[in-house]
């Protein structure tokens, strides 16, 4: 027995357009990250590296050699 193909609510819009609709983050957090990576190449001293803790570096060094095998 064949199973009923569910139809569609309401028509699809005849306008010939698209309607999208991006939320606010959707544009201002790929610019952020542009221009803190761009500031970044400009002024590269504002770059510090982060000092962790001795036992979090040896834990990942011996994850990485874990994985080389």
């Amino acid at each position: 027995m064949p199973a009923p193909i569910p139809s569609r609510p309401h028509p699809a819009p005849s306008g010939g357009g698209v309607d999208i609709r991006l939320r606010w983050w959707a544009l201002a957090l790929p610019a952020l990250a542009f221009i803190m990576l761009f500031a970044l190449i400009l002024n590269p001293s504002q770059a510090h590296a982060a000092s962790g803790d001795p036992a979090i570096t040896q834990l990942l060094e011996r994850v990485q050699q874990l994985l080389a095998r």
